[in-house]
C-alpha cells in the first residue's frame, strides 16, 4: 500500500490496532491534495531557482541512468521524487548553520550551491571530489566553505546521523550559554565562534529517512534534543520504502505518529512532493527553532522515482512505481508556475539551461584525474598537538596522589583553562560526580550546563562528540564501565574513527572518551572486562592506558589536546591503590599543564647494568595493571627485569619495544585480557618478526583465561586473571630458556 492513496480495509487488517490503522488512513488523506493546487506565495526568483534545480537533479539522474556503465561503477542514489522538500530546506539554511544531508540528498546539495560537477567528481571517485578526494560514496558530503552551511561527516549507517547532528545542536546551545566571565580566558577564535552562533541563531538540520526512524539511536537523539531543548530540525523524508521493504513491513507508525510520544518535540507534516507546501512548512519550522522554542520534526511524504541505489534497481521489486510517478514534484511545480503566470518559454529556457549545465559538467568530470595512489594513507589522523613531554612531573614538595585524584585534577585544570571544554556521561554530574567519584564536585564548580548527566545512552555519549567537535566544542565524555561500551561502537567506528580520513582532514574529532576498565575484588562479569583488543581493531582512534597517577595526569591533558578521538582506559583497581601490589600507582602529582605525548612508552623499571651485560635479564612489555604484577614479581629476580610500560597502545611506541627487546633477547608480553587473539599476541608476533635475530627465546605471552566473562566469585576471578605469582612462573621459565 502506498500512503499516497487512502488505504482500504484489506490494506489495514494486518496493522497492529485500530488506532494505527486510523492514523495510517489520516496520513494518507493528508497527502492526497490536488497536484495542481496553487503554490503558496513564494518569491518568484526562488521559484525559478527551484524549478531550474529540480530539472538539474532530474537531468543528473537521467544521465546517470543513460551512462550507467560509467556512473554505476560505484554505488549511488539520487533525489528523484524528493527534490521539492530538499530544495526548500536548502534555501532556508544559511552559512552559519550546520547540515547533515544523507545519501539521497543531491538536490539539497544543489540547493546549497554545489555544482553538478562537484557531485559527479564524487560519483566517479575522482581526485577533485571536494568532500573526500575519492574516498567515499556519492552524496556523502563534508564541507567547510564560505557561503555554505557547515556539513560534517556522516556515514552510510542508517539512522546514525541523528546523534552527531543532535550533538551539533547541543554544542550550539552550549556556546550560547557561555557568559563573558566564562569566556575571559578563551582564545579569540572561540569568542568569535560564540558570537557568530548567537548573532545568527544557528541551527542544525538532520536529514533522515522515515525507515531510519525505527533505529534506537534516533530515539536517543530525540530524548536529548527535548531534554535540553536543542536548536535542531529533523527533516524526515518518507517515501514508504526501505530497500525492498515497504512501510507496512517496517513500522507500526510513520515518523509523525512516532514523534507524538516525545512531549516537547514540535511535529509538522508537509507534502514533500510540493515545493510550496514544503517551503511554507519548513519556513515555520526554521522560525520556531531560530526563536529557540525547541526542536522540530518535519515529516515530508515523497515519492521514490529512482532506484533505491544504482545497485538495487527499481525494476527488480517495485510494484507501485506508476502511482509514485503521478506525484512527481517536477510536473507539479511546472503546472503551478504556469498557473501563476510564468510563460512556457521561460520554463523551457530554465530546463534547457539545467540540461546544458549537466552535460557540460559531465564531460568535465569525466576528464578529471583520479586520485594519486600515493595519497591513499593521507589523513588517518590530524597532526598531534603534543609532541614532547612538557611541564613539571614531580614538583618540589608535591605529595603523592591517587590515580583517581590525578584524573579529577586533570579534568578540573582543563575545564578551568578551556571554556570550550565540557564533560558529560552517566552520573558524572550532580551530587555524585561519577560512580568512582572521578568527577566529584565538578558540576557544582562549573555548572550543570557544562558538567552534566546523560541518560543511559552510550551511543549518544560517544556519537554526540562528533557534532560537538564540528561546532568547536571539545568534549570529554565517560562510559561508566568498559563492559557497557558496546552500544557506542556504531558511532565510534562509523562516525568518529572515519571522519578525519573520509573528509581529507576537514573534520577530525577531538574527543576524549574515558572508560573505567579491568577486574579486581569481585566486580563480576559486567563490570570487570578488558576491551583493548577490540578497540585496537578500530582504525582512526587512539587508545591510552596509564598505570600511575603522573601518567594519568599527563596523558589526560595530551588526550584532550589531541585533535583526534582518544579512548583513555583507566583501571579501576589502580584508582585508589587499594589492591595489594599497586602502591606505585600513587606518585607525586604533576603540576597543572604537564603533558606526555601519546605514543611514547616509558621504562617503569630498569634492569641491573651488570646483569644485563652478562645476559641474565629479560624484558616485560606491559601496561595498566600488568606493570604492577610485573613489579611485584620482579622482587624474586633482583636486577633481572626491565619493565616497559607502553602507556599508549595506539599509536604504539614499537621503536621502544624493539630497542628493549634487542637489549635483553628475552621477552614476556603481559596483559589482563584473555590471551587468545589479543593485542598481546599480536604484539608478540610483531616482535618475533622484527627482532628474530636478537631473540634468545620465543616471545612469551601471559594473559587471562580464554573465557567469555570474569566470574563474580573472588576465588574464581583470581584463578582466571594473571597475577604476580603467575608472572614469576613465566619469568622463571623464560630466564632458564
Amino acid at each position: 500500500m502506498s500512503e499516497f492513496a487512502a488505504p482500504t480495509a484489506s490494506d489495514t487488517t494486518d496493522l497492529s490496532n485500530t488506532r494505527v490503522a486510523n492514523a495510517a488512513a489520516a496520513a494518507a488523506a493528508a497527502f492526497s491534495a490536488s497536484s495542481h493546487a496553487p503554490a503558496p506565495a513564494v518569491d518568484r526568483y526562488l521559484l525559478r531557482r527551484a524549478y531550474r534545480l529540480m530539472h538539474t537533479a532530474a537531468a543528473m539522474a537521467d544521465l546517470y541512468e543513460e551512462q550507467k556503465a560509467i556512473a554505476a561503477r560505484y554505488v549511488h542514489a539520487t533525489a528523484r521524487g524528493h527534490e521539492a522538500v530538499q530544495l526548500a530546506a536548502a534555501f532556508l539554511l544559511t552559512e552559519t548553520d550546520f547540515a547533515a544531508p544523507y545519501y539521497r540528498d543531491d538536490a539539497l546539495l544543489l540547493g546549497l550551491g554545489l555544482r553538478p560537477y562537484e557531485l559527479m567528481l564524487q560519483l566517479m571517485a575522482k581526485a577533485g571530489d571536494p568532500f573526500s578526494g575519492g574516498r567515499t560514496y556519492y552524496s556523502h558530503p563534508s564541507l567547510r566553505r564560505a557561503g555554505v552551511p557547515v556539513i560534517p561527516h556522516q556515514s552510510s549507517a542508517t539512522g546514525m546521523q541523528a546523534i552527531p547532528a543532535t550533538g551539533v545542536a547541543h554544542a550550539i546551545k552550549y556556546f550560547e550559554s557561555l557568559t563573558a566571565e566564562a569566556l575571559a580566558g578563551a582564545t579569540e577564535a572561540v569568542k568569535q565562534n560564540r558570537e557568530s552562533l548567537v548573532a545568527n541563531r544557528s541551527l542544525s538540520l538532520c536529514s533522515i529517512g522515515d525507515g531510519a526512524m525505527t533505529e534506537g539511536e534516533v530515539s536517543e537523539a530525540l530524548q536529548m534534543a527535548i531534554l535540553h531543548q536543542l536548536p535542531i530540525i529533523y527533516l524526515v523524508q518518507d517515501n514508504d520504502w526501505g530497500i525492498s521493504a515497504t512501510g507496512r513491513e517496517m513500522r507500526a507508525m510513520n515518523a509523525y505518529e512516532f514523534a507524538a510520544g516525545f512531549p516537547g518535540l514540535r511535529r509538522m507534516q508537509v507534502d514533500g512532493a510540493d515545493f510550496g507546501s514544503s517551503y511554507a512548512g519548513l519556513t515555520e519550522a526554521f522560525a520556531h527553532v531560530r526563536a529557540r522554542r525547541g526542536p522540530v520534526l518535519v515529516h515530508a511524504k515523497c515519492p521514490l522515482l529512482g532506484h533505491h541505489t544504482s545497485g538495487v534497481r527499481r525494476e527488480w521489486y517495485r510494484h507501485d512505481l506508476a502511482h509514485h510517478q503521478t506525484q512527481d514534484p517536477l510536473p507539479r511545480l511546472h503546472q503551478q508556475l504556469l498557473a501563476m503566470g510564468f510563460a512556457e518559454t521561460e520554463l523551457e529556457e530554465l530546463r534547457a539551461e539545467a540540461s546544458a549545465t549537466v552535460q557540460a559538467d559531465w564531460a568535465e568530470a569525466l576528464a578529471a584525474p583520479n586520485p594519486d595512489p600515493a595519497t591513499f594513507a593521507d589523513h588517518e589522523f590530524a597532526p598531534p598537538a603534543v609532541t614532547a613531554e612538557a611541564g613539571e612531573r614531580s614538583p618540589a614538595g608535591a605529595e603523592k596522589a591517587l590515580m583517581v585524584d590525578a584524573a579529577l585534577h586533570a579534568v578540573d585544570d582543563i575545564l578551568r583553562e578551556f571554556p570550550e571544554a565540557l564533560f558529560y556521561g552517566q552520573d558524572v554530574g550532580g551530587e555524585l560526580g561519577g560512580v568512582f567519584r572521578e568527577a566529584a564536585l565538578l558540576a557544582k564548580k562549573y555548572g550543570d550546563g557544562r558538567v552534566f548527566n546523560t541518560p543511559i545512552q552510550e551511543a549518544y555519549i560517544v556519537g554526540s562528540t562528533a557534532g560537538m567537535a564540528a561546532v568547536g566544542a571539545r568534549p570529554i565524555v565517560e562510559i561508566q564501565f568498559a563492559d557497557y561500551i558496546w552500544p557506542s561502537l556504531n558511532q565510534l567506528v562509523e562516525e568518529l574513527s572515519k571522519s578525519c580520513y573520509l573528509t581529507m582532514g576537514k573534520f577530525p574529532i577531538p574527543a576524549l572518551i574515558r572508560v573505567p576498565i579491568g577486574a579486581y575484588g569481585g566486580g563480576g562479569p559486567y563490570h570487570s572486562g578488558s576491551i583493548e583488543s577490540t578497540l585496537l581493531t578500530i582504525r582512526g582512534i587512539k587508545v591510552v592506558y596509564p598505570s600511575n597517577a603522573a601518567d594519568m595526569k599527563g596523558l589526560m591533558r595530551a588526550s584532550y589536546l589531541d585533535p583526534n578521538p582518544v579512548v583513555m582506559l583507566e583501571h579501576k583497581g589502580l584508582y585508589w591503590s587499594k589492591v595489594p601490589g599497586t602502591e606505585d600507582a600513587k606518585t607525586a602529582e604533576p603540576a597543572a599543564g604537564y603533558v606526555i605525548p601519546l605514543g611514547q612508552a616509558a621504562v617503569a623499571q630498569a634492569a641491573d647494568a651488570e646483569k644485563l651485560r652478562r645476559g641474565e635479564t629479560a624484558l616485560v612489555v606491559t601496561y595498566g595493571m600488568g606493570v604492577h604484577w610485573a613489579k611485584t614479581a620482579s622482587r624474586e629476580f633482583p636486577g633481572q627485569l626491565e619493565i616497559l610500560d607502553l602507556r599508549t597502545l595506539n599509536p604504539l611506541d614499537f621503536e621502544a619495544v624493539t630497542a628493549a627487546t634487542r637489549r635483553h633477547g628475552k621477552v614476556l608480553v603481559l596483559t589482563e585480557e584473555p590471551l587468545l587473539n589479543s593485542f598481546a599476541e599480536s604484539l608478540a608476533g610483531r616482535i618475533q618478526r622484527h627482532c628474530f635475530e636478537s631473540l634468545d627465546a620465543p616471545v612469551f605471552t601471559l594473559g587471562a583465561a580464554n573465557l567469555p566473562a570474569i566470574a563474580l566469585n573472588v576465588e574464581l576471578e583470581r584463578q582466571m586473571l594473571p597475577s604476580a605469582e603467575k608472572v614469576a612462573v613465566a619469568i622463571t621459565e623464560l630466564l632458564a630458556y
